[in-house]
């Protein structure tokens, strides 16, 4: 059965607006970039397919249940990167 125009336009507005997506860019080293690959890996091994920004999503929502202290830790941990875009060779 096919449905209406109205009908389907109907069902549409009935589900929540999607989220206003933003682009962006940043810079990390390379061992931290590594990182993803080794999670998308693992997520693979589960047979669920992730991608690159899905587990940085999934990083902060981690992080955002993280007391203040710990969070500090975890910032602390971090070595230092320098800010801005990489010079080109």
């Amino acid at each position: 059965m096919v449905k209406s125009r109205k009908t389907r336009d109907a069902g549409m507005a009935a589900q929540a607006p999607p989220a206003k997506l933003v682009r962006d860019s940043f810079t990390m080293p390379a061992d931290d970039f590594a990182l993803v690959a080794v999670l998308k890996q693992r997520a693979l091994q589960m047979q669920r397919p992730a991608k690159k920004s899905e587990l940085l999503r999934a990083g902060l929502q981690a992080l955002s249940a993280l007391s203040p202290q710990a969070l500090a830790k975890a910032l602390d941990a971090l070595a230092p990167v320098k800010a801005g875009r990489p010079k080109k060779k």
